[in-house]
């Protein structure tokens, strides 16, 4: 009876193929149709020089770790080549039909893997099409590469290891000036995981061309499009500065950008727009144009919105950028005038992560530093001891935190402290002693 009571419990907890059992039998795995390195049924069985056989992925994340020996055998391998077993892929599959009344599922047949060769050609036969100016063409080569990276990211690594992403951000500039988005639109959505780009592509896609038409499918582009372009000028606005200094002065791009905080796509998205965001406003990109834009689309305002209910991920960017912001005098001025700004950074202190405080002591060290109302009727140093700022910065102060961040806490603390004195809130508390003997 126990016995009987353990196969049905392990009949119901059981999900993996070929793992499934019934109330009166299990139903094991052949030992032989098992990968050596797994020890699960093989999906796609491979064949190394030493004849030993292999589940394909577990044998290439072994080589991609650096070993150079057959895991059995342990024999040095003169070649990494892996030959597909199609006797044992099909001898696993004809089993897994035998007994698929005990639950288990048949293995598919997978598609064979592209090969450098493929690829090389395939994009040769983009940059002839190309010259050409064979829309159609380039538009059938694309989706052949975008359906290779579909199948595996083994396809991927093989596509973005020899050349692709070159190929295709000159492929994207030759028709960047050409009203094609069904061409210019499949070009996009594959370059979003092909970075970093190697230099000639960088500088393809950094173009003026290219920047435009980018700046294009951000504002007057579909869900998709928007979504992919910012994806692509995050990773590309990451790789150097002068991409950066070339996109500020683009018109539109700020208000695409904010567009896409305001009315969300996905939480990928809106990442994608904060880091950009990030990368512009920087001290080395900002200039005065940006101004008037900040002013106008309420940047701060959508900054402290997404931050009362945003994740760690989300929380982290929008502080960088509110933090980038406050380096000005005028985005200073905008923080000023809205009534949640204090109350939203001191909450966020020791609540998101240690990336998360550091931002928002440096914002608040920015604002109380360069407030000139510092009196006893208003101003953020008085909204800040209304929060419980003053408890809130000791507190850090107290767990640890960065050196630059530490000689900011203690500046703060004692403006927070000049303050109470002059509101006549001061007592004298074990914690402003232990603020003293820290100076």
């Amino acid at each position: 009876m126990i016995l009987s009571w353990r196969s049905r419990r392990k009949s119901k907890k059981s999900k993996n193929p070929g793992q499934e059992i019934n109330s009166d039998m299990e139903i094991l795995n052949p030992r032989h149709f098992c990968c050596p390195i797994s020890l699960d049924l093989m999906k796609d069985p491979v064949t190394l020089p030493t004849g030993i056989t292999y589940d394909r992925e577990s044998i290439e994340k072994w080589i991609e770790e650096g070993n150079r020996t057959c895991p059995v055998t342990n024999q040095v391998l003169a070649s990494y080549d892996q030959i597909p077993n199609h006797s044992i892929r099909k001898m696993i599959q004809d089993w897994c039909v035998e007994n698929r009344s005990y639950g288990v599922e048949r293995i598919p047949t997978p598609r064979v893997p592209v090969t450098p060769y493929e690829v090389s050609e395939t994009c040769k036969r983009v940059n002839d099409a190309a010259k050409r100016g064979e829309q159609k063409k380039c538009r059938e080569l694309v989706r052949k590469i975008k359906n290779w990276g579909k199948e595996s990211e083994r396809n991927k690594k093989c596509i973005v290891e020899n050349g692709a992403g070159c190929v295709l951000s000159a492929c994207f500039e030759s028709f960047a000036s050409v009203s094609n988005e069904d061409l210019l639109g499949e070009i996009l959505s594959v370059l979003v995981w092909m970075f970093p780009l190697g230099e000639e592509g960088q500088s393809k896609l950094g173009s003026a061309q290219s920047l435009n038409r980018l700046v294009w499918f951000l504002t007057s582009g579909d869900l998709s499009a928007r979504q992919n372009a910012v994806l692509v000028l995050k990773n590309l606005l990451a790789l150097d500065q002068k991409h950066v200094n070339a996109l500020v002065e683009i018109e539109g791009v700020f208000a695409g950008l904010v567009k896409l905080i305001k009315e969300p796509i996905c939480p990928t998205a809106t990442k994608a727009s904060l880091m950009a965001i990030f990368y512009m406003t920087s001290p080395s990109s900002f200039n005065e144009k940006m101004v008037p834009m900040f002013e106008e689309m309420g940047l701060v305002s959508v900054i402290i919105e997404i931050l009362v209910d945003g994740d760690k991920s989300i929380c982290e960017k929008a502080l960088g950028v509110l933090d980038h912001i406050c380096d000005c005098r005028e985005g200073r001025e905008k923080a000023y005038e809205n009534a949640l700004i204090v109350a939203v950074l001191i909450k966020k202190i020791l609540r998101v992560s240690d990336l998360a405080s550091e931002l928002s002591v440096s914002i608040l060290w920015k604002l109380f530093k360069n407030s000139k109302d510092r009196s006893e009727d208003g101003g953020v140093v008085v909204e800040a001891l209304q929060v419980g700022a003053f408890q809130k910065l000791l507190v850090l102060l107290q767990v640890g935190c960065g050196g630059s961040t530490k000689e900011k806490l203690k500046e703060l603390l004692k403006l927070l402290n000049l303050c109470r004195v002059r509101l006549d809130c001061f007592d004298s508390t074990a914690d402003f002693k232990y603020l003293k003997r820290s100076y």
